[in-house]
């Protein structure tokens, strides 16, 4: 299966490091976000698992619940938590699944044949409170991932549902947004009452709205 944008992602039950889950159970009407890791044990995974420990109250912040995935057994995280504890600094607290039988993995296309033929490359998925998949980024089993980036997505994504509006390159929270081609700039003008700068009939910055 290969999930697009938009797509409704399938649930799935699974032992994690946290006990047995159903995964819609899990995330109720949070956002969430599903990354998978290559195996337990291997330096780029501590690191990023470290830093998604670190960044919980951010997540909390967001109603963001996180779920990581490693194509080994429950005993094998729990002890490889230790040691991400340990060198990391922090408190994993949050589930690692246990997918040794791949089925969550081929679920959710993490497994790459052209990367390998069983281990799963470093892809992150997140998903809006009606199960759709609003994000994918796949990063090569080498490169680790960027977590202010994804903090940073989710920040966008949850401000385009709620508002008008689209975000321009390099934005982060706080800074002026752009009005979506669909409102006029005359309902523009009432909508985002902050002010609508025109640049271009097409262009059209307004404040960010949910921001005093």
């Amino acid at each position: 299966m290969s999930l697009r944008l938009g797509d409704k992602v399938p649930n799935f039950q699974a032992k994690t490091s946290i006990g047995d889950i159903d995964f819609y159970e899990y995330l109720g009407d949070s956002w969430g976000i599903l990354f998978s890791h290559p195996a337990d044990y291997t330096p780029v995974c501590t690191t990023e698992l470290g830093k998604t420990a670190l960044l919980k109250e951010e997540f909390a912040k967001r109603n963001v619940k996180v779920l990581a995935l490693s194509v080994d057994p429950v005993e094998k995280h729990l002890g490889w938590i230790g040691d991400i504890n340990e060198t990391q600094n922090c408190s994993v607290d949050f589930p690692i699944i246990a997918d040794d039988d791949r089925k969550v993995s081929e679920l959710y296309d993490f497994i790459h044949p052209n990367a390998s033929a069983t281990a799963t490359v470093r892809s992150l998925v997140v998903i809006g409170p009606d199960k759709l998949v609003k994000l994918i980024i796949t990063y090569p089993a080498s490169t680790g991932r960027n977590f202010n980036e994804v903090l940073r997505v989710v920040d966008s994504l949850q401000l385009t549902a709620n508002y008008s509006v689209a975000t321009p390159a390099n934005w982060t929270g706080g800074e002026d947004v752009i009005v979506v081609p669909a409102v006029s700039t005359e309902d523009a003008i009432k909508k985002f009452p902050k002010g609508v700068k025109i640049v271009k009939p097409y262009l059209r910055y307004t404040p960010q709205p949910n921001v005093d």
